[in-house]
Order: structure tokens, then C-alpha cells, then sequence
């Protein structure tokens, strides 16, 4: 039996790994509101970004709160929300589950680093070159068993396989 979607989920994930793509089929999937995190960088990151440094936490604390500000506004509309973010060590995980009203449902993206590396060679016109995938793999904190983080390999990867944790809202896989 599918259990309803969860009231706020996020997608996670490295760079190129399809976060926004899932999220807006995810949120079409169950009638929920998006909230794409990149929009909600300030200047100073992208600019950053932009000119290949690697944010750090202090850079990522303000960008997190406005991630959770955002969700909280559109969670109050009733409808669920599904909003990305990278949130790529447990201590960001943590500061939004925090911050945020509702119970939060993470959902990683798991994509090879050869298919990662292919999409952001391809992007045009995006803040985030490809020389900074590799900061944010060793950046990435793999989810531990106790956070209850929902790991996926999108349909769009290749060679897609299931989750590897069983789904917890019923499939979380969008078709696509």
C-alpha cells in the first residue's frame, strides 16, 4: 500500500546529477509546490562559482536558510513541497531539518562519476563549472543508515536500477 507523499521532500545530490529535472517531475507527480534551491544562491556564490572556488560552510549556511525560508513559505499553502539542494554533508542535512517546519524527506541522487562528468561538460551558461565535481565529491558525506536518506539512480541515468533503499512515500521514481 502507497503511503501519501511526504508534506516537504529534497532532492539531493552532486552537481549534474539531474536534481532539478527529477524534483519538477516529483512535484508534478503529487501536485506540490518546487522550490529550486540554485535560484536561491546570493551574488557573493555565484560569483564565486562562477570563477571555479568551491563554496565552504560559511558560504552554504545562508544559502541553507533561505532553502528552509522558502520551503516553509511554500509549505503553508498545504500543498507538499519538493525543493533541491545539494546538501551534500550530514551537518547541512541536519540545519534544514532543523530549520524547516515539517518533516523532511531526503531523497539522494545516485549517478556514476562518468556520467556526471559527460553532463557538466555539456551544460552551457551554468554557474557551476565541472572543474568544481570533484570538490564536491569529496565533499559529500554518503548518507548514514540512521538519517533515513532515500538513494536513487534517476531514470535518466544510464543503466538505472531500483533504489536501493525501498522507497518510504510508495515509488519516488518519476516517470520520465
Amino acid at each position: 500500500m502507497n503511503q501519501p507523499v511526504p508534506a516537504v521532500t529534497i532532492v539531493m545530490g552532486v552537481s549534474g546529477c539531474g536534481k532539478s529535472t527529477y524534483a519538477r517531475v516529483f512535484a508534478a507527480k503529487y501536485a506540490a509546490r518546487f522550490v529550486e534551491g540554485d535560484d536561491l544562491h546570493g551574488p557573493a556564490n555565484l560569483a564565486k562559482m562562477r570563477a571555479g572556488i568551491a563554496l565552504d560552510d560559511d558560504n552554504r549556511a545562508p544559502w541553507l536558510d533561505r532553502i528552509a525560508a522558502a520551503v516553509n513559505d511554500a509549505a503553508r499553502t498545504g500543498r507538499p513541497v519538493v525543493a533541491t539542494c545539494s546538501a551534500l554533508r550530514r551537518a547541512y542535512r541536519d540545519r534544514l531539518r532543523d530549520a524547516i517546519d515539517e518533516p523532511v524527506h531526503f531523497i539522494l541522487l545516485d549517478m556514476p562519476i562518468e556520467e556526471l562528468r559527460r553532463r557538466l561538460a555539456m551544460r552551457a551558461n551554468h554557474f557551476m563549472p565541472p572543474a568544481l565535481l570533484d570538490s564536491q565529491l569529496a565533499t559529500l558525506e554518503w548518507p548514514d543508515d540512521d538519517e533515513a536518506v532515500e538513494i536513487v539512480q534517476p531514470p535518466s541515468a544510464p543503466n538505472p536500477r531500483p533504489a536501493v533503499q525501498p522507497p518510504s512515500a510508495g515509488s519516488t521514481t518519476p516517470d520520465t
